[in-house]
């Protein structure tokens, strides 16, 4: 229970730690976190589920309190610790570090991000998906931009509207040969085929707005600009990651036979989603936005890959998502130190940073070559899994796809040659900080290990995916 409970109790004591400690506080609490959730990692073995906590039975309203993991849930709990580690590490010189209010609700959110990838009942999977809305909807709110009202109100509607979809799917479940929400028994759930579809689209609802998913989007490039550094990076890293990990565990697995329903048309936006994030972050001058649109795009690619479901489809996708996480914080982290030293967003107001900032130029030079998917990168390996398996399943879809890497390249050195290359635009840029010169090296190192020795991660995760592939293809399971 550690990887839930360390979390909450550090989130509960951040907030009666006095500011000038805060910052050192969390940093030291995020890398407890990330520690414990090592040691269960690289004790784990493959092929296993290990339960947490499980009451010996449901109560009156079929809420089981089951939590647990296996490969799949333990990867993605990593991926949070981690994300937290460096974007606390990352944040180290902000001033809403020395907030103990921030800090609070940057732990209390960990803590709903790890209860919810380690829920193992739909209510309680609700119940986490909430407590960690809630801290990020409060950080945007008091520590984003002071003229941004509408931009939180715009967030706050589109994710309690998703996530009424997702919790009336939840409770319509229940009219169907129900026991509890326990995630075996929900998965013996067996839907009317005339229901299975509506069922499926209040999961999806929820877990589109959230990653997002063409056209859900029209909150997000908004929010990613307004937020401060920290909320972006959280946004961007790993709060879409649930919706991704939902797409896997929950949504499809519950309703098979929705499937063949909702394929087609979310592998075609997810397309859509791939080429607009890229034509838009090719024109768009605030590079922020430029990355929020360039983040839109390569999200596209992944949901296309869940929506196939295959075992390589699969895999491609968690591999995309932990390389997603990470180029997300080194971009985002790039973008705020040239807003920051610029005091502008706006790419035309930028230029020769790589003279003033060395340091700076060449981390940022590696960290878009990595967005790139550079040969013995992460996303090398995720990228072309992905490709191909959309070829696989359309072969014009596959073309279409296979457009981002051009569109990556235009947008990703476009935005490297107006901030860093020619005449310096001011007079003095400060250089890298030793705190983010860390996270760079951590993110560089992390994705040239994936990328060079996959299968560390492939064989933690691979019978978690056989297993929710052939659960949804076994005939006694689906609709009938």
């Amino acid at each position: 229970m550690e990887l839930v409970l360390l979390p909450l109790y550090f989130g509960l004591v951040a907030f009666i730690v006095s500011p000038k400690f805060g910052r050192y506080f969390i940093l030291a609490a995020s890398l407890t976190s990330l520690g414990a959730g090592l040691a269960r990692l690289f004790s784990y073995q493959p092929d296993t589920y290990q339960t947490l906590f499980s009451l010996s039975k449901a109560n009156a309203l079929g809420f089981s309190m089951e939590i647990g993991y296996d490969g799949l849930s333990l990867v993605m709990v990593g991926l949070s610790n981690l994300v937290f580690f460096l974007v606390a590490l990352a944040n180290l010189s902000k001033e809403e570090s020395r907030s103990s209010l921030f800090n609070g609700l940057f732990l209390l959110m960990q803590f709903g991000l790890n209860g919810l990838f380690l829920a193992q009942d739909g209510l309680l999977f609700y119940v986490f998906w909430e407590l960690a809305l809630i801290p990020i909807f409060l950080i945007l709110y008091w520590f984003g931009a002071n003229d941004s009202q509408k931009t939180w109100f715009k967030f706050f509607l589109y994710t309690l509207f998703g996530s009424l979809g997702m919790l009336f799917s939840l409770i319509a479940l229940t009219q169907f040969g129900f026991v509890s929400f326990a995630y075996g028994h929900l998965l013996q759930v067996v839907i009317p085929a005339q229901y299975a579809c509506w069922i499926m689209s209040g999961f999806l609802l929820a877990f589109a707005i959230k990653i997002p998913i063409f056209p859900f989007h029209s909150w997000q490039a908004n929010t990613y600009d307004a937020a401060p550094m920290a909320g972006t990076m959280l946004l961007s890293a790993i709060m879409l990651k649930m919706a991704l990990f939902g797409l896997i565990k929950w949504m499809i697995p519950l309703n098979p036979g929705g499937l063949s329903f909702w394929q087609l048309p979310i592998i075609f936006l997810g397309v859509v989603g791939i080429l607009y994030g890229a034509l838009i972050a090719t024109r768009e001058n605030n590079i922020k936005k430029v990355f929020a649109f360039a983040s839109l795009s390569h999200l596209g690619l992944i949901v296309a890959g869940i929506m196939i479901f295959t075992q390589e489809s699969l895999t491609a996708s968690v591999v995309q998502m932990l390389n997603h996480s990470l180029i997300a914080i080194g971009l985002f982290l790039a973008a705020n130190r040239l807003e920051v030293g610029f005091g502008s967003k706006e790419l035309s107001t930028m230029g020769g940073i790589a003279k003033l900032a060395p340091t700076f130029g060449v981390w940022f030079g590696i960290i878009t070559l990595i967005a790139l998917s550079v040969p013995l990168t992460a996303g090398f390996l995720g990228e072309f899994l992905l490709i191909k398996s959309v070829f696989q399943f359309n072969l014009w879809l596959g073309v279409l796809s296979s457009l981002t890497l051009v569109l990556g390249a235009v947008y990703m050195l476009r935005s490297y040659q107006m901030s860093m290359m020619g005449a310096p635009a001011i007079g003095t840029f400060e250089d890298l900080p030793v705190n983010e010169i860390i996270v760079y090296f951590i993110i560089t190192a992390l994705t040239l290990f994936i990328g060079l020795f996959p299968e560390f991660l492939i064989q933690i995760i691979k019978p978690s995916i056989e297993q929710i592939i052939l659960h949804t293809q076994n005939p006694a399971l689906t609709i009938r």
